[in-house]
């Protein structure tokens, strides 16, 4: 009885290792790609699978995106200017069969193709490109390393380029250059503003000529804005011309005679005679 319940004990201790090395749980981005002697049968999943022990072997696979960070790579530009450019790479595998027996390590693969990739497609870009045309960039680099990468069952779906960094030198060039530009800048706006300027006061003088009394308004109009302080003495002079007009106004409500114009100032003297001149000298004495 002893060694019949012994027996029991050791069939179901195999038993339970049997079907635990027969049993597996995959979860629902995961898959199973199954080897049966050796030879691919497909793929299974997700759920609870059934393996035969000692005969099938089974290589898990996520379908989640992976995202991979490429390091720095030190790419010369078209234009000669060396550059440290960092990016980073989103892929997903969408046919786990060919990940596993297409390539050896499907994720080493991808890395080294988008290093690989950017150096190529950046060294044939300038500066200028690099920093202002990162979408264009961005889309040639994921086409590229998609079309390398879609034998071995993997969808690149975006590349994106971190970080650019430029020497020191450079730096302070593109700075001088900005710098510069900023300058004419400056200069072109500000010699459209003298010129529409000029065109205004030109016009205002056009429009001032035709009226003299505008620019005796005119001139009382800016004494008034300077007078806006009242802790502000000024002194101006007064044009006659300003006050004449009122002055002869006056002199005719009053019934006064016109102003008449001052006479003209007397003749100079005839200058004296020349006693150098012969008949004016006084007769010699011998």
């Amino acid at each position: 009885m002893a060694v019949a319940i012994g027996v029991l004990v050791v069939i179901a201790f195999f038993l339970l290792i049997f079907l635990g090395s027969s049993i597996r749980v995959l979860r629902e981005y995961e898959r199973g790609v199954i080897f049966r002697l050796g030879r691919l049968i497909g793929q299974k999943g997700p759920g609870l699978i059934f393996l035969i022990p000692m005969i099938d072997r089974m290589v898990r696979v996520e379908l989640r995106t992976v995202t991979l960070s490429i390091p720095p790579q030190e790419v010369i530009t078209r234009d000669n200017v060396p550059a440290s450019v960092t990016a980073v790479t989103y892929f997903r595998v969408i046919d786990p069969n060919k990940a596993i027996v297409e390539v050896e390590n499907f994720l080493l693969a991808t890395s080294q193709i988008a290093q690989t990739t950017l150096r190529s497609v950046l060294g044939k870009a300038e500066l200028d490109q690099l920093l202002a045309e990162r979408e264009r960039l961005n889309e040639d680099l994921q086409k590229i390393i998609d079309e390398q990468t879609e034998p071995w069952g993997v969808k690149v779906t975006t590349v994106e380029i971190k970080d650019v960094e430029i020497p020191d030198q450079m730096q302070r060039a593109m700075a001088r250059q900005a710098e510069a530009e900023r300058e004419r800048r400056a200069k072109i706006i500000n010699s459209e503003g003298e010129y529409q300027a000029a065109q205004k006061l030109a016009d205002a003088a056009d429009i001032i000529s035709t009226n003299p009394a505008t620019l005796q308004l005119r001139y009382l109009q800016t004494l008034l804005e300077m007078g806006v302080n009242q802790n502000t003495t000024i002194v101006f002079p007064l044009p006659m011309d300003v006050i004449s007009p009122f002055v002869d106004m006056a002199r005719d409500a009053a019934g006064g005679a016109p102003r008449k114009p001052p006479p003209p100032p007397p003749p100079p003297p005839p200058p004296p005679p020349d006693p150098d001149v012969e008949g004016d000298l006084p007769p010699s004495r011998t």
